[in-house]
C-alpha cells in the first residue's frame, strides 16, 4: 500500500517514519510512505502556497490551484501491491484510492474508517495548515474530510502520522507476529464493534455539543468554474456574518 502526504513540511515526517516498526515494514516493501512538499507544485518565483479569505477574518488559507496539482500528479504514480506487484487500473481510481483532507471541521476518525480505508492501494493525505485550506478542496478534490478529534492542532501532519500508522498496521505482514489485532480495543467480533470501557465510564457518559468552523476560501474567486460564494465577494460584514453562522455545523459527541 501506497502513502503520499501533502504537506508544506515534508521532513517532520522522516523521524517518525524510518524507526521500529513502519520502517521494517517499508524495508520489506510491504507500504510505501512519500512526503511531498506542496510548494513544488506552484508556478510563481516565490512559491507561494496561501493567501487571504475572502470576506476578512484572522490568518492564511491554503490555495486551492498547488493541492489540485499535487493531487492530480500523485494520481497518475504506478501502484503496486507489496511484493506481489499487482499494477492497479488508472482507469478505475475510485475504487483503489482514496484522498483525505485532514480539518478541524472534518467528521470525527473512527478505527471503522481505518479498516475501511486499508482497502485501497493508495491514500493521499492533505495537511492544511495555518487557518484552513480553502473549501473547493473539500468540495471537489477531497474523498473526505477528517478530524482526528475534537481539539485543535497547528497543523494535519501530526494526523497524517495517525492515520498512516493505524492503516498500516492492519495490512498483513506489518506487524508480524506481534501482538492479537482481534483482541485489542475497538477490534470487529462478529460483526459488531467492540469498545473496551468500564460499566462505570458508560453510566458517566456525558454529550457535549461542538461547533465546527464555517467553509473559507481565498483567491482565485473563480478555479476551473468553482466560484467563491457571492455573499464573500460584496464587502457587506453583516451579510457575511449571518452566512459563516449558517454554515457553521453543529455535531453530537458522546
Amino acid at each position: 500500500m501506497r502513502f503520499d502526504i501533502i504537506t508544506i513540511f515534508p521532513e517532520i515526517f522522516d523521524s517518525y517514519f524510518n524507526e521500529s516498526i513502519l520502517r521494517r515494514a517499508q524495508k520489506n516493501n510491504l507500504i510505501k510512505i512519500k512526503a511531498h512538499d506542496l510548494r513544488k507544485f506552484t508556478t510563481d518565483r516565490h512559491k507561494t502556497v496561501d493567501d487571504r479569505p475572502y470576506g476578512g477574518g484572522a490568518g492564511m488559507l491554503l490555495k486551492v490551484e498547488p493541492i489540485y496539482k499535487a493531487v492530480a500528479t500523485l494520481k497518475k504514480v504506478q501502484i503496486t501491491k507489496s511484493k506481489l506487484q499487482i499494477k492497479s487500473k488508472l482507469q478505475n481510481p475510485k475504487s483503489k484510492r482514496r484522498v483525505v483532507l485532514f480539518s478541524a471541521k472534518g467528521k470525527t476518525m473512527t478505527q471503522a474508517d481505518v479498516r475501511r480505508w486499508r482497502k485501497y492501494d493508495q491514500l493521499i493525505l492533505i495537511c492544511g495548515r495555518y487557518e484552513g485550506v480553502d473549501e473547493r478542496v473539500t468540495k471537489y478534490i477531497a474523498d473526505e474530510e477528517v478530524s482526528v478529534g475534537n481539539y485543535i492542532l497547528t497543523g494535519g501532519e501530526i494526523p497524517a502520522m495517525i492515520v498512516t500508522d493505524a492503516v498500516a498496521r492492519l495490512l498483513p505482514g506489518v506487524l508480524g507476529k506481534e501482538g492479537s489485532l482481534e483482541e485489542e480495543s475497538f477490534g470487529v467480533a462478529d460483526g459488531k464493534l467492540q469498545i473496551a470501557e468500564s460499566k462505570k465510564s458508560i453510566r458517566h457518559k456525558l454529550l457535549a455539543i461542538s461547533y465546527l468552523e464555517y467553509p473559507q476560501y481565498t483567491r482565485p474567486e473563480d478555479f476551473m468554474g468553482w466560484k467563491v460564494p457571492e455573499v464573500l465577494l460584496g464587502g457587506n460584514h453583516g451579510e457575511i456574518k449571518k452566512w459563516r453562522e449558517k454554515m457553521s455545523k453543529g455535531k453530537l459527541n458522546i
